[in-house]
């Protein structure tokens, strides 16, 4: 494997090594300052592998539109570094075909993700993540939040068909939901359960549209401007099926709350 080391680079290196000999820098900012410079070229993509060292996890890995060729050169590497990986939006031919040269993936078939290890280690003690799938056909973008919150180290459970068309199946959770520290709340159509959540609870909610829904849903911008639009408090919302995006900012939430 070879780095980019360009002159710039070596300078800054050498300019790096240099304030933490004298005492200038502390060690934890020599490896942050060290991380930003660890790039590895490999021709269709530059790997970030200081990436967890910036921002708690390693780069992930985004499978669609990426052929199996490519991800066999990106997968094993950032492994090597890391030890655990994930791809999101991966489809099943694609997820197979990988196994096959990569034994040790996990693959995910309803949130369409590879991954490793199959759990990742707890690393927060304090607070839990839970995902609301206002129904079934919404388990996909689900699974992908939750999935990744999980890989971030994050307590996770979901709590699946609680939509607002049958209100009592949410109201029967609602200690459940208060127990949490973020929510998720994962909804098509038009997407009322993230404010009737708000509503109801004093932590921070995500909201995640999906492009479940009849034709006027639009395939998803009727859920995500009905979540932008939302008068209850305390709701964030991210894009359309960004069931990744989703996950990582409760992750975020989380880290912060273990840091106090």
């Amino acid at each position: 494997m070879k780095f980019q080391t360009s002159a710039p680079v070596s300078r800054r290196l050498r300019e790096l090594a240099l304030g933490f000999e004298k005492g200038r820098i502390s060690k934890s900012q020599f490896w942050r300052r060290l991380s930003l410079l660890t790039q590895e070229n490999i021709g269709f993509a530059t790997l970030d592998h200081g990436r967890e060292a910036r921002k708690g996890f390693p780069e992930v890995v985004f499978g669609e539109g990426k052929t199996v060729s490519q991800l066999l050169e990106i997968i094993p590497r950032l492994l090597e570094r890391s030890g655990k990986i994930l791809v999101t939006r991966v489809r099943e031919d694609k997820a197979l075909a990988l196994r096959k040269k990569i034994p040790r993936l996990f693959w995910n078939e309803q949130a369409r993700c590879l991954h490793y290890p199959l759990r990742a280690a707890l690393s927060h003690k304090r607070g839990s993540v839970l995902v609301l799938a206002a129904g079934t056909s919404d388990l996909p973008v689900a699974e992908e939040a939750l999935l990744t919150a999980a890989m971030l180290g994050c307590r996770v459970r979901l709590v699946a068909d609680v939509g607002v068309a049958g209100l009592s199946r949410l109201l029967a959770r609602l200690p459940e939901i208060r127990k949490a520290s973020v929510l998720i709340t994962v909804a098509g159509m038009e997407a009322a359960l993230p404010s009737v959540v708000a509503g109801l609870v004093d932590k921070p909610i995500i909201g995640l549209p999906t492009s479940v829904g009849y034709g006027t849903g639009a395939k998803g911008y009727a859920a995500l401007l009905s979540m932008l639009n939302s008068c209850a408090p305390g709701l964030l919302t991210v894009n359309i099926d960004n069931g990744f995006g989703a996950g990582y900012a409760a992750a975020q939430i989380i880290w912060g709350l273990n840091r106090r």
